[in-house]
């Protein structure tokens, strides 16, 4: 894969309603969620994200009553790849991680859940690529374009552990910051040269450590109005961000959390 060890190369949305969430994010962000699962997802309901360029952002995995019995909630997840899951999975948890799936071959490739020493839950995999496209690169993150994630924000009970734990296992780099008063510092961290996101404290109103995912859309007002008239809730923002940009954060109509960046065109 043409992609190094720590980039963020796949997002998923865990829901409890497919059909719902792709009612929902096709207004909101532009994506087209397939209307069945995917042939070669193995017995679940996986369908692809596709973008309007038509490449990939992700997918949805449909949870069943089983999966929620077992503590499973709608939520969104990120995949960070690695070219050994085993040996990543062994390092996490010998440095205080844990497992939440273990790993296991899947026709896309070799995938593990776990978590890191403060609770924050992350996909690893080392995905299979399709023939004839071995060193393809994922592009599901952008720093700068819509229908792409744009912003990785980690929100966590020990900042100082995250840096280092991301950095030992991933190569990612901290530098800069921005002074949030009593909240605490909001650092920005890099990987091969791109700000890929922030890593700061878990605020009070957070049940655990958390990942949230900002996914780029063409103008946040209209995404706004789609959020509204799709059922979703509207948590905090739009808030003008460095740059001049808007970002929020919000509930889909089954739960889950997300958030969006881009800017105000009205």
């Amino acid at each position: 894969m043409a992609n190094p060890l720590g980039s963020f190369i796949w997002y998923e949305l865990m829901t409890t309603d497919p059909d719902g969430a792709a009612a929902f994010y096709g207004p909101v962000v532009g994506w087209t969620i397939a209307s069945h699962s995917d042939p070669g997802a193995g017995g679940v309901d996986y369908r692809v994200i596709v973008r309007g360029d038509g490449g990939n952002a992700g997918g949805v995995l449909g949870l069943t009553g089983e999966m929620c019995d077992g503590g499973a909630r709608p939520c969104w997840l990120g995949y960070i790849y690695t070219p050994d899951v085993d040996a990543s999975v062994a390092a996490i948890t010998a440095d205080g991680g844990t497992v939440q799936m273990p790993a296991a071959d899947f026709p896309v490739g070799r995938i593990a859940m776990v978590t890191d020493p403060q609770g924050a839950p992350f996909y690893l995999m080392n995905p299979v690529a399709p023939e004839g496209q071995e060193d393809r690169a994922s592009d599901a993150f952008s720093e700068s374009e819509p229908q792409h994630v744009r912003w990785n924000e980690l929100s966590t009970t020990d900042p100082d552990a995250a840096v280092s734990f991301y950095a030992r296992h991933f190569g990612w780099t901290q530098d800069g910051d921005l002074d949030m008063g009593e909240m605490g510092k909001y650092r920005f961290i890099q990987h091969h040269g791109a700000t890929i996101g922030a890593i700061m404290p878990k605020m009070p109103e957070m049940p655990v450590s958390l990942w949230s995912y900002y996914i780029g859309v063409d103008d946040i007002d209209r995404a706004v109005a789609a959020i509204e008239a799709g059922g979703g809730k509207l948590l905090f923002g739009p808030m003008e961000i460095p740059g001049g940009e808007f970002a929020l954060n919000g509930l889909d109509p089954q739960g889950a959390a997300f958030g969006l960046v881009g800017p105000r065109k009205s």
